[in-house]
């Protein structure tokens, strides 16, 4: 479960559908119910024991979301108990006497679920495959574990150290230890100086019964907003409500009101991190209204003038300049006043002091260099373009509600992008000139000063008086009810063939708001012609949205802002891509551009030279990420190939190397060299569309692009490698990375693949799982744990790999531990219940996988690259549901042979043993 530090509205804003007015008091509703606000296709319900329930049904996707949230998160905890309502979040996952073990009945369902921990909210969310019975399960669950959860204090002994991994998960980056200390630093007294996660020893030392007491005051009715989201009956969905949450009374406790006010800041405030590391990090904050304040809206325009790249102020500064690799920057958008915040990374041959000096110059210089026009309708287009396309989908409304809710009303997403419509650039410059002061800072150093400039903020809006009459705007088109069972995708699915040999595959259907999702994908050479010439494909591949001869890099973005679409472009060897999600409207002209970003680059100098400085400052700063370290040299180990072959993995020096002495003329050959269609290229297209029209522009704009150089398929059959376990030090870093593998002799037709596939399921791809039931749930070593099977296609290269995240300390247990789990599964085999639960599991996966259009459009486009139907998914998983127990036990014992498989580790443990070695 994650907790959440920052919501960038950028990219989290949705919107709904239908407009209409307050309804009447409806008759026939549930007793104790009674009709709230409507607004865009989101009717609000009011239990007599003070529950809110907002229902918001979506034929056009077999999907249920439920999502309950609490308004209470960091904001309401006590001194020395920081973390307390993160820690929480996750022992009610440990679930009730009536519903023990929640994340393994989730997974058993096939959910996707989740919770997560802010400074004003926690939620809990699963999103099922929508069926009667899965609705029912999950209110009536949601219900109990709002009033019977455990608390227990066997849990907390094993979660607290899960916490603790995932805060030492945190202080591994120093962007984000770094964004911690200004907080801390820029809230004298407020509880938003100190993040969600909280401090270690209030993690490792909170009473199990300030826990408790802290559930029964904040996870009550009257505290609590229950949405409903996807393809329900929203007459049962309410019954159900009302019987499950309906029966528990109202409490008679008052809930305590927060009412602490953070002072007028009296002067710039620093801080300075001093950890091992290699890239460097300069950020600053100011101090803003909060959330539902009108001053926002046009803080986040302020925000995106300053921060967008490549346009904005701070891009242009620092990375145009060569002063910063990157610059980041976004508002806090929480229940009370918070912060703006902007920084940047910095390279190791770069001046921080002058990066620092440059970045407040750039932010405040806004006061007398005004926002133009221009700026300002640039920043709303795009903010409004992620609105407007969010609309579509229910399931991410349905868990954004949460955000908005928390800030004491959810009208306040409509409310909050109305606003936006309605920025102007004065208002703009006002709120620059109102919060953007040296003295309402904080950065790296003190000055002191007689006259100090202090900005007043002003007090949270009464939301209930500004949000009683709001109407809403237009509704949002409905899509279908589209079932993805594979029979049913391939009934839908047209498939055609361009000029050049390339596969067109199309998958129209109706979809919420008109939403359409396309990719091209590209691939080109063979093993002799692509080696050696790695960086140069990735380099350019990377420079495609850097400018193409028609347009510059910022006329593309303002052009795919201006027709609402989403836009990725990336590649290397030897394959690339291009997708786009739009609207129908917009769809030709949105290809027409992506196929002018493909065929039509720039590959101007001044942009590659910042591409270059970029890709070696991200290298740098994965140097001593133990994550990175171990995986890397995992596959290096797996796959010993030389260098200059497109297979091998290359090290960071490596990497490092051959960006230096890349030039721009290799980028600009390898796009002339093997940019092209051909047999296996693909270009699939998902959702809201006129196929006979996509057809004739498909033909039109790649149908005569051919790449001039041969395309062969390069292949990475089996190689056995000797086992290996090598520990690499990387010293000042608290957590450490597992990670152990082994080279298959498998392909994907292979007969023991299916059940090698649901082995794997038991054994560590899920919540469910054995690793994960043991490493995290039992011992509480890890945060995060996980195994999966990999089976090569029209070859016998796979492979099986195991990856922990954990503290230094707890490697040798987790190691043991691993082996004893391995050796169990392999001597003693899976049970018959436990094999019943995993078919089951994973077939509703399947289902719920299917029921997004960005997972259709990969499949799709893997089938046409491998002369494939959906038939093949359908046979796999017929052959999955007819296993027996005997053959997946087979299966695991014939391919994962503990005395083949090689573990790499990474981390301070050097540290670790030495603390040890005190106690």
């Amino acid at each position: 479960m994650k907790y959440r530090m920052n919501r960038d509205r950028s990219v989290l804003a949705v919107a709904a559908l239908a407009a209409v007015s307050l309804l009447p008091a409806q008759t026939g509703l549930p007793k104790g119910v009674r009709q709230g606000a409507s607004v865009e296709g989101i009717n609000e319900y009011l239990l007599d024991n003070g529950l809110r329930v907002l229902l918001f049904p979506d034929e056009s996707k077999p999907k249920v979301t439920v999502n309950v949230t609490y308004m209470v998160g960091s904001r309401h905890e006590g001194y020395g108990e920081t973390g307390m309502a993160h820690l929480l979040e996750h022992l009610l996952f440990k679930g009730t006497h009536n519903n023990p073990g929640l994340m393994k009945q989730l997974t058993e369902r096939g959910a996707q679920f989740n919770g997560s921990t802010s400074f004003d909210r926690t939620n809990y969310f699963e999103t099922l495959n929508a069926t009667d019975d899965n609705l029912k399960w999950a209110i009536e669950m949601e219900a109990d574990r709002m009033v019977n959860s455990k608390v227990a204090k066997s849990d907390l002994d094993t979660e607290m150290t899960v916490v603790r991994n995932e805060f030492e998960a945190g202080e591994n980056s120093p962007f984000a230890v770094l964004m911690k200390r200004v907080m801390a630093a820029a809230f004298d007294w407020h509880n938003y100086g100190n993040t969600p996660i909280g401090a270690r020893s209030d993690i490792e030392k909170v009473p199990i019964e300030n826990l408790q007491a802290f559930y029964r005051r904040y996870y009550q009715p009257d505290n609590a907003m229950v949405v409903v989201a996807g393809k329900f009956d929203p007459a049962k969905a309410l019954a159900l409500i009302a019987a499950s949450f309906g029966a528990i009374p109202r409490p008679e406790r008052k809930l305590p009101a927060t009412h602490t006010d953070e002072p007028t800041q009296d002067g710039e405030r620093t801080v300075t991190v001093k950890r091992v590391g290699d890239a460097q990090y300069v950020m600053c904050l100011y101090h803003i209204p909060a959330g539902t304040h009108p001053d926002y809206a046009p803080l986040e325009v302020l925000g995106r003038v300053l921060a967008d790249s490549p346009t904005g102020r701070l891009y242009k500064a620092l990375v145009d300049n060569k002063k910063a690799a990157s610059i980041m920057g976004g508002e806090f958008q929480n229940a009370e006043p918070g912060v703006s915040l902007f920084g940047a990374q910095v390279g190791k041959g770069q001046s921080l002091e002058e990066a620092r000096r440059t970045l407040l110059a750039t932010i405040e210089s806004v006061i007398k260099e005004p926002p133009t026009a221009e700026e300002v309708e640039r920043g709303k287009t795009k903010l409004l373009k992620q609105i407007e396309l969010n609309m579509t989908d229910s399931q991410q409304i349905g868990i954004e509600l949460s955000e908005w809710a928390s800030m004491a009303d959810w009208r306040m997403l409509f409310i909050h992008r109305d606003r936006l419509k309605q920025v102007k650039p004065e208002d703009v410059l006002r709120v620059a000139k109102a919060y953007f002061k040296e003295d309402n800072r904080t950065t790296g150093v003190f000055i002191p000063t007689e006259k100090p400039d202090r900005a007043e903020i002003p007090p949270t809006p009464d939301v209930t008086a500004l949000a009683r009459d709001y109407k809403g705007g237009a509704a949002v088109q409905a899509g279908e009810a589209f079932d993805p069972a594979p029979k049913n995708v391939e009934s839908r699915t047209i498939r055609k063939t361009l000029s050049n040999g390339m596969k067109l595959v199309m998958l129209p259907k109706k979809t919420r708001g008109a939403t359409v999702l396309a990719e091209v994908t590209l691939r080109y050479g063979d093993e002799k012609s692509l080696f050696g010439r790695e960086t140069e494909s990735e380099l350019a591949w990377a420079m495609l949205m850097r400018g193409t001869t028609k347009h510059s890099r910022q006329q593309l973005r303002d052009e795919f802002d201006r027709l609402k679409t989403r836009v990725g472009v990336g590649g290397g060897v030897p394959l690339g891509s291009a997708n786009l999600e739009t609207v129908r409207a917009n769809l030709a002209p949105a290809l027409r551009l992506v196929a002018e970003v493909l065929r039509e680059p720039a590959f101007a100098e001044s942009e590659f030279e910042s591409l270059k400085q970029s890709s070696l400052t991200q290298i740098e700063a994965r140097r001593r990420d133990p994550q990175s370290v171990a995986m890397t040299e995992l596959r290096r180990h797996l796959n010993p190939y030389p260098p200059g072959d497109v297979r091998a993995v290359r090290t960071p020096d490596e990497e490092v190397e051959e960006i230096r002495k890349t030039a721009l003329a290799g980028a600009r050959k390898f796009h002339q060299d093997f940019f092209g269609g051909s047999p296996s290229a693909v270009m699939t297209v998902v959702g809201d569309f006129d196929p006979a029209e996509i057809s004739r522009l498909a033909e039109e704009l790649f149908g005569g692009w051919k790449t001039p150089a041969k395309v062969e398929r390069i292949k990475q059959p089996y190689r056995k490698i000797e086992a290996a376990n090598k520990s690499f030090e990387i010293p000042d870093k608290p957590n450490a990375l597992f990670a152990a593998g082994m080279n298959l002799e498998l392909d994907d037709e292979h007969p023991d693949y299916p059940a090698l596939v649901l082995a794997n399921h038991m054994f560590g791809a899920n919540p469910a799982s054995r690793l994960w039931t043991r490493m995290r749930e039992k011992e509480g070593w890890t945060y995060g744990v996980r195994s999966s099977i990999r089976a090569g296609t029209k070859e016998n290269g796979g492979g099986f790999l195991t990856y922990a995240i954990l503290a230094p300390e707890n490697m040798p247990k987790l190691e043991a531990g691993f082996q004893e789990e391995l050796k169990k599964a392999i001597d003693s085999g899976f049970g018959e219940e436990e094999f019943r639960k995993a078919k089951t599991s994973w077939l509703e996966r399947q289902q719920v996988a299917r029921a997004q259009d960005e997972t259709l459009l990969g499949v799709l486009s893997g089938n046409a690259y491998w002369d494939r139907t959906m038939a093949w998914q359908e046979d796999l998983e017929k052959k999955v549901a007819a296993l027996t127990l005997d053959q997946v036990n087979a299966a695991f014992r014939k391919y994962v042979t503990p005395a083949s498989i090689s573990i790499f580790k990474a981390g301070s443990f050097a540290k670790a043993a030495a603390t040890a070695a005190k106690q």
